[in-house]
C-alpha cells in the first residue's frame, strides 16, 4: 500500500511513505518482543496508518484502538531503521486522529493534560513541596526547567542541580512544556506550549527529563536545550566525592531515557558522570523502555509490568547498589517495581545521585524529597 496515496490527510505523506516494511524494527521494539504479532510492531503500525488513511479502516476499529494505545513510543525502533522513519512524529499524528473527540481519549490521559494545563496548580506543589528557587536568573544564564510532577514528586531533584551548578536559574511562573500533550494526541497544544516555555525561560534550558528534553529540542531546536547530563558534559563539569556503600565505592548503573537515548542520541555522558563517582555496572537491557513511558504505566498497567519485569530481573542478577534515572517517569517506574520486589537496590535521579557523592552521604528514596533546602 504505497504511502503517497491519496488518502484522509491524516498523516504526513513524506513520513508515512518511507518505510520500507525491512523488519528491521521487529527485534528493537518492546511489545513486538511480548506478542510476536506483527499489528504490535512498527512495521505492523504503519500498515494500520496507512490503513486509516486510505480510509479502509476508521479509527473505531478495534485492532487501530488498540495498538495506538499499546505503543509504548519508545521510538527504539528509529535507532535501527535503515530508510529514517520518524515513528514518533507518526505515533504523535496517530494519536491526534484516534484520540480527538469526545469519549475517544482514556479519561486518565484527559485528567492530567487539564491539570497540566493549569499552571497555578503546577506551581501549588511547589509551595508544599519546596523545589528549586532562586532570585531572577542572569538574562542569558542557563535556566532550569521545572518538570510538571517532577516538582511535586521529588523536588531534591530541582535543588540538587543547584547544589552541583549554582550559576543555573530557576524562573518562577513555569507551567508545563507540553510533552504530555504531545504523546498523548493533542501535539498542536503541546507545540504551543513548548514555544511558551521558550520565550520564558531565558538562555539555555536545562531538564532534569529525558521526555521533556527531546519535546522541547524538537520545536526549540538543538542547541537551545539540553538534558542535565548533557549539560554538565558540554560544560566540562568534573564530579566531586564519591558514593561509598559499606566503606566500598557503590555498585551503579544506569537506565536510559527512551527519548533522550533514542531521540536525541545521550547516551554517554550520564555513564561518564556515574564511573566517576561510583563503580559503574552496564546493566544489560540498559538501553531497554523500562515501561513507564509518560502515561502508559497508567493506562496499560499489566502491559507496564510486564515490559518492566525483565529489567528487574536483570537488575537482581547484576546485585546493584543503585539504578539512576535520568527520567521522573523512569525513577518512578523503577522504584514501585523494585520496591514490590523488596529489593534492596535503590533508585535515584542522576542529580540525586551526585550530589549525594559532592555531599559525601548516603542515599535513600525518601532523601528524594526530605533534605532541607539549600
Amino acid at each position: 500500500m504505497p504511502g503517497h496515496a491519496a488518502g484522509r490527510g491524516i498523516f504526513d505523506q513524506d513520513l508515512l511513505g518511507r518505510c520500507i516494511s525491512c523488519g528491521f524494527c521487529l527485534p528493537a521494539c518492546p511489545t513486538y518482543a511480548l506478542t510476536a504479532d506483527e499489528a504490535s510492531s512498527p512495521r505492523g503500525r504503519i500498515t494500520l496508518m496507512r490503513a486509516l488513511e486510505s480510509g479502509q479502516l476508521e479509527a473505531d476499529d478495534p485492532t487501530l484502538a488498540e495498538e495506538a494505545s499499546f505503543c509504548l513510543g519508545c521510538r527504539a525502533c528509529e535507532t535501527v531503521c535503515p530508510a529514517g522513519v520518524q515513528y514518533g512524529n507518526l505515533l504523535e499524528q496517530w494519536r491526534d486522529h484516534q484520540w480527538h473527540g469526545a469519549g475517544r481519549r482514556p479519561w486518565i490521559v484527559g485528567l492530567l493534560l487539564a491539570l497540566v494545563s493549569r499552571p497555578a496548580l503546577l506551581r501549588l506543589q511547589g509551595l508544599v513541596r519546596r523545589h528549586a528557587r532562586t532570585p531572577a536568573p542572569a538574562p542569558a544564564g542557563p535556566s532550569l526547567m521545572l518538570g510538571c510532577f517532577e516538582r511535586g514528586l521529588y523536588p531534591l531533584v530541582s535543588r540538587d542541580v543547584l547544589r552541583l551548578r549554582p550559576e543555573i536559574g530557576v524562573p518562577s511562573g513555569q507551567g508545563c512544556c507540553g510533552a504530555l500533550h504531545a504523546h498523548n494526541g493533542d501535539s498542536s497544544t503541546g507545540a504551543a506550549m513548548a514555544r511558551d516555555m521558550g520565550d520564558r525561560l531565558p538562555g539555555t534550558i536545562v531538564t532534569t527529563a529525558g521526555g521533556c528534553a527531546a519535546h522541547l529540542a524538537h520545536h526549540l531546536g538543538r542547541e537551545r536545550v539540553k538534558e542535565l547530563s548533557e549539560y554538565l558534559d558540554d560544560t566540562g563539569h568534573q564530579p566531586v566525592g564519591e558514593v561509598v556503600v559499606d566503606g566500598r565505592r557503590a555498585r551503579v548503573a544506569l537506565q536510559d531515557s527512551c527519548h533522550l537515548r533514542n531521540g536525541l542520541g545521550v547516551s554517554r555522558p550520564p555513564r561518564d558522570l556515574l564511573a566517576a563517582v561510583a563503580d559503574y555496572f552496564e546493566l544489560p537491557g540498559a538501553d531497554d523502555c523500562c515501561g513507564a513511558a509518560g502515561t502508559y504505566a497508567m493506562l496499560r498497567p499489566a502491559d507496564s509490568r510486564s515490559v518492566l519485569g525483565p529489567k528487574l530481573d536483570a537488575i537482581a542478577a547484576a546485585d546493584l547498589d543503585y539504578v539512576v534515572a535520568v527520567n521522573p517517569g523512569c525513577l518512578r517506574q523503577l522504584q514501585q517495581g523494585l520496591r514490590r520486589r523488596r529489593s534492596r537496590t535503590k533508585a535515584v535521579h542522576l542529580a540525586v545521585f551526585l550530589a549525594l557523592a559532592q555531599n559525601g552521604g548516603p542515599a535513600s528514596e525518601s532523601d528524594q524529597g526530605s533534605r532541607s533546602r539549600p
